[in-house]
């Protein structure tokens, strides 16, 4: 097999990007793609074409004007579809295709920028490159770095970026030892949540006897509102492959697996893109890089099983058995899968050990605080301006997140910007509610664990003082019940009865043992479960009655929802001195609940009423309202 030379192709690559008048970079992202991204790329196409110039699509060495390449997710979800155009790095948004001749004429043909389609800031003054854009610009892009910006299906545009020159290095030029140290001195820990030293976990595998190893990349992502590690897969594939070449490097392994969701198909097929590639570039294989180490990669698909997280449930479904969590010990670095000591890292770990290596320890290590080291992905969602993916170091605020990159909060119908901030979900299900007096606590492994909850694998949601915290409460209970694996009872019957609890605050039936019940349940769960989705699945109820125990309170005492969104506890009444006694309101009612006479104000039978809404949808008067 042909081995590949890292820098005769870099510089290839290099001399080719040269010779293009510029870069049409399009977001090829999965909320881009689904908003016509795949459309505009074409479109892209014929209009260059139709006007005299010559184009290219794929990575190809024959001269062109212009190289049109579809990227991973760039992150801005909010404004995409993205085009960028290189070298200037000017960046589009909310591209159609109907714009792309303007683009064209204008940009291309006579360097103009199109000026109401770039970002407007606050002020409504446009800003045309990229890194000027205060979401971009107030991050600390590492993993992410070449995310948006590369073809994720061409190896010569990674390699052209210096991808796998760390690997590299690492499979040549240093010993296992040597690796486990330098990751371990950078400080990098486990991206999925735990939080545990990466290097330590590698010396771990290191030392077990025996000549089969084996790497694992944890890609079954599963919180509700995280995207991260599926943008990194989608965006840049071959940062992980090269995460996991390093890790094998360090272990001792020969084969690795990455366990990634079937929920994910664009993922797995850049993967797969990726591996195949790789292989034919004597990158992976036997004998990598010309060396005596052995190392390939499969990928195994997962049925989008949320307990599948877990390390030991992850290998057993790998195994073919049923994904359910084994006790610990043996931890998987002593005994792990097919029974042989195994290293598992999340997708954005094993992505960010290029980027160590090729930065130095000592300088990564400088980044994020002392004791969480360089940088986090997040996926901000909810109620915020600009939703996306982004990346920051750890120390980061809360309001920095949210107001400077995200833009601030919006309310339930996605302007006015600035309304309230409630609380925001960090670390999906597993994680729990932060609030006002956390926006400017540093956000770290440490100071996030002090207050009850954690980073997990990044996911933040964002609310607003319209959101009810006991709903939200129960969105992640019902998430967790559902995804338990039945396998311990404490976790299988107490998440069922903790829903069972909510359901009671919210349809109006829970009394005050209700909440002590809720409380004391949640702390047995927590403590008796046998794996992380358990003992963490009462967090967002116990950070949610320990920082909004009155919200709770309103609804068991006063059966009232202060948010108006809980239906059963809403109350429906007529108004008498705008009530026009029309009667349509009472031959709208399904249950027969409203009553009057011609003349006289109609009155709800709030013994009757089913709170379904068709008397106040009804009124054209404004006569009903809601309590």
């Amino acid at each position: 097999m042909s081995h590949i030379d890292l820098q005769a192709h870099k510089e290839q690559f290099r001399q080719c990007m040269e010779q293009y008048k510029a870069r049409i970079v399009i977001c090829g992202g999965t909320g881009c793609m689904a908003n016509g991204a795949g459309e505009i790329m074409e479109e892209f196409n014929r209009v260059l074409k139709e006007k005299g110039l010559s184009v290219t699509v794929a990575m190809a060495k024959e001269e062109s004007d212009y190289y049109i390449a579809k990227s991973g997710c760039q992150g801005f979800c909010q404004m995409g579809p993205l085009v960028t155009i290189y070298p200037q790095e000017d960046l589009y948004v909310k591209v159609k295709k109907e714009d792309v001749e303007e683009i064209v004429e204008k940009t291309l043909i006579k360097g103009e920028a199109v000026e109401r389609l770039l970002y407007k800031d606050d002020a409504g003054q446009p800003i045309a490159n990229m890194h000027e854009i205060p979401f971009y610009k107030l991050q600390k892009r590492t993993a992410l770095k070449l995310c948006g910006m590369i073809d994720a299906e061409d190896i010569d545009e990674y390699i052209g970026q210096d991808g796998y020159i760390a690997a590299r290095k690492a499979v040549l030029e240093m010993t296992p030892e040597e690796v486990c140290k330098e990751i371990l001195d950078s400080g990098l820990r486990g991206r999925g949540g735990g939080g545990f030293p990466t290097g330590r976990k590698w010396e771990l595998t290191l030392v077990q006897p025996g000549p089969v190893k084996y790497v694992i990349c944890n890609g079954d992502e599963g919180d509700p509102g995280a995207f991260m590690d599926r943008c990194l897969m989608e965006g840049n594939p071959h940062s992980v492959l090269e995460g996991m070449i390093i890790a094998a490097k360090a272990v001792g392994a020969t084969d690795g697996y990455i366990y990634v969701r079937t929920e994910y198909p664009l993922a797995v097929d850049r993967l797969r893109i990726a591996i195949e590639d790789a292989r034919k570039a004597g990158i992976l294989g036997k004998n990598i890089f010309g060396s005596t180490m052995n190392f390939d990669i499969n990928i195994m698909e997962g049925a989008g099983a949320f307990v599948c997280g877990e390390e030991t449930a992850l290998m057993a479904s790998i195994e073919g058995r049923r994904g359910m969590p084994q006790p610990k010990p043996p931890f998987p670095a002593v005994k792990g899968l097919f029974g042989k000591p195994t290293v598992i890292n999340n997708v954005e770990t094993l992505a960010t050990v290029p980027v160590v290596l090729n930065m130095g320890a000592e300088k990564y290590a400088a980044m994020g605080t002392e004791k969480s080291r360089g940088t986090k992905t997040f996926a901000l969602t909810g109620n915020v301006a600009h939703t996306g993916l982004i990346e920051v170091p750890f120390g980061a605020t809360l309001r920095q997140i949210i107001v400077d990159i995200g833009g601030g909060v919006i309310d339930d119908f996605g302007n006015n910007v600035g309304a309230d901030f409630k609380a925001v979900q960090i670390g999906g299900p597993s994680g729990g509610c932060l609030t006002q007096e956390h926006l400017d606590m540093p956000l770290d492994y440490e100071n996030l664990q002090s207050i009850g909850a954690m980073v997990g694998s990044g996911g933040l949601v964002v609310m607003n003082q319209q959101t009810c915290m006991v709903q939200i409460a129960r969105f992640f209970m019902q998430f967790t019940q559902n995804e338990s694996c039945g396998k311990c009872v404490v976790c299988r019957e107490g998440t069922r009865q903790m829903l069972a609890l909510l359901d009671d605050i919210i349809e109006g039936r829970a009394t005050g043992e209700t909440l002590e019940l809720l409380e004391e349940l949640a702390k047995m769960v927590k403590v008796g479960s046998l794996c992380g989705l358990g003992k963490t699945a009462p967090n967002p109820v116990l950070s949610t009655l320990k920082y909004f125990r009155s919200e709770y309170e309103e609804h068991v005492f006063n059966k009232n929802c202060p948010t108006g969104n809980c239906q059963a506890l809403k109350k429906y009444a007529i108004n008498p001195e705008l009530c026009k006694s029309c009667g349509l309101c009472a031959r709208k009612c399904p249950v027969n609940a409203i009553s009057g006479a011609k003349g006289q104000p109609y009155e709800i039978d709030k013994s009757a009423c089913i709170k379904c809404g068709a008397c106040k949808e009804s009124c054209k008067f404004g006569a009903v309202s809601i309590s």
